[in-house]
C-alpha cells in the first residue's frame, strides 16, 4: 500500500467564498502537496438540526457545519454546534502526518481533537479587536501562541505583539501579492489613456471589505472635495449598517468584486485609496490591497496605519483625512507619481509564491525537529 500524503486541516474564521485574501492565497499553494480540508466556522441556518457539509475547490475541500440558529454569527465554540468536532473526526478519520492549521485560535480545541503532528497558527489579524469579537479569544490567542509548533504573523505590528508572548518559532510574513494577476489592469489602463477619454470622470477607487476599519467621514468628506471625481468603493459591507455608509451623487457602492475580476475593476481606477481609520481595528493591519495597487500600476493614497508607514511610505502617499486625500488624488490626476523602480522592488520581495514556500520549508523543519525554529523576521 502506498504512502498517505500529508494532510492539512485549516480552521478559518473567513469562508473560502468571501473576499480570495491571505488564507485563500496561502493554503491554495500549500495544498498542491497536501490533501487540505478548510474548515469554516458553524453557520446560521433553516435547518432543523445540524448537518456537516463539504464541497470541492481545485485542491481544497471546504467544509463547514450548518446548524439551525437565528444569531448572525457563531465562532467554533459555539453551544450550537456542540457536535462539530465530532461530526469533523468522524469525516477525516486519523491521518499519521497531519498539519492542523489556525486562523482563528477559537478553533484550538476542535485542532487539538484532531491529534496533529503540527501545529501552526498564522497570526493575519488582531482578531480580538474587531467588533464583534468573543470575550475569550484574547485567552484562546495565548493558548494558541503556546502551544503552535509554528506561528506565522502577517504584518510587523503584528509580529511585534506576538513577540510579547512567544520568544521562539514566530515568523514574520507580511502579505503578498501576484504581480501577474494584475499586469491587465496596466495594459487596460494605458489603452483607455491611449483613447483620450477624456469626458469620463475620474475615479478615486477603494477595493475591499468596507466595515469598521473605514473611515467613512473621510470618505464623505473626500466625496465632497471631488466634485467633479466618482469614488467608487468596491466590496462587501460587513459587521456596520449599510445605513451609515456616507451617500453623495459621486459615491458608488458596485458591491463584491471575484478576484479574477480585479485587475479589471482597477482599471477603472485613477488612484487607489486606502481610507482606513486609525482604531485598534486597524492598529496591526498589514493591508493586501497596498500590494495589489501597486502591482496594478496605480498611485496609492493612505491614512498612515502604522505598518504601511513602516513598510510601504517609499511608494504611497501618505495623507490624513478627507480633504488632503482629495488634494492629493487631483496632485496625481495632473502628474502620476514616478516610483516604478521601487514599486518592483517591493512586489518582487512579496510575491506569494516566495512567502508561500518559505512557510512551507518551516513547517517541514518544524515537524522534522519537533519544534518551531528560532524566531525572526521572514520579509521574503
Amino acid at each position: 500500500m502506498s504512502e498517505q500524503p500529508p494532510e492539512m486541516v485549516v480552521f478559518s474564521h473567513l469562508r473560502w467564498t468571501f473576499v480570495w485574501q491571505r488564507p485563500q492565497h496561502l493554503v491554495s499553494r500549500l495544498a498542491r502537496r497536501r490533501h487540505t480540508w478548510f474548515v469554516e466556522e458553524p453557520l446560521p441556518c433553516d435547518v432543523a438540526e445540524p448537518r456537516l457539509r463539504q464541497e470541492r475547490h481545485g485542491d481544497v475541500t471546504r467544509v463547514w457545519l450548518e446548524v439551525p440558529s437565528d444569531e448572525t454569527h457563531l465562532p467554533f465554540d459555539h453551544p450550537a454546534a456542540a457536535g462539530y468536532a465530532d461530526a469533523l473526526g468522524e469525516l477525516l478519520g486519523d491521518h499519521p502526518d497531519r498539519t492542523v492549521w489556525l486562523y482563528t485560535p477559537m478553533a484550538l480545541t476542535m485542532g487539538r481533537a484532531l491529534r496533529p503532528s503540527a501545529l501552526v497558527y498564522d497570526v493575519m489579524d488582531d482578531l480580538a479587536s474587531f467588533r464583534g469579537a468573543p470575550a475569550a479569544l484574547v485567552l484562546r490567542h495565548r493558548q494558541a501562541l503556546r502551544e503552535a509548533d509554528v506561528v506565522f504573523t502577517g504584518g510587523r505590528s503584528l509580529h511585534h505583539g506576538v513577540l510579547q508572548h512567544r520568544s521562539s518559532g514566530a515568523h514574520l510574513f507580511a502579505s503578498g501579492v501576484e504581480p501577474e494577476h494584475y499586469a491587465p489592469a496596466r495594459r487596460l489602463r494605458r489603452e483607455r489613456r491611449a483613447r483620450l477619454d477624456v469626458e469620463r470622470r475620474p475615479v478615486a477607487g477603494y477595493v475591499g471589505v468596507i466595515d469598521e476599519r473605514v473611515d467613512l467621514t473621510l470618505v464623505a468628506d473626500l466625496a465632497a472635495g471631488l466634485p467633479d471625481w466618482e469614488v467608487r468603493m468596491v466590496g462587501p459591507v460587513a459587521k456596520i449598517d449599510s445605513a451609515t455608509l456616507p451617500q453623495a451623487p459621486n459615491i458608488s457602492y458596485p458591491g463584491p468584486v471575484a478576484y479574477q475580476d480585479l485587475p479589471a475593476a482597477m482599471a477603472g481606477f485613477d488612484v487607489a485609496l486606502m481610507p482606513f481609520a486609525l482604531n485598534e481595528a486597524t492598529r496591526c493591519i498589514s493591508p493586501t490591497k497596498t500590494l495589489e495597487y501597486l502591482a496594478a500600476g496605480l498611485p496609492v493614497i493612505s491614512t498612515r496605519v502604522p505598518d504601511v508607514v513602516a513598510d510601504h511610505s517609499g511608494v504611497v502617499d501618505l495623507e490624513d483625512d478627507g480633504p488632503a486625500f482629495a488634494a492629493a488624488c487631483r496632485r496625481f490626476r495632473r502628474q502620476p507619481a514616478s516610483r516604478e523602480p521601487a514599486v518592483r522592488a517591493v512586489l518582487a520581495r512579496h510575491h506569494w509564491d516566495t512567502i508561500a514556500g518559505r512557510m512551507d520549508q518551516l513547517m517541514e523543519a518544524s515537524t522534522a525537529s519537533g519544534s518551531g525554529a528560532g524566531s525572526r523576521e521572514d520579509t521574503a
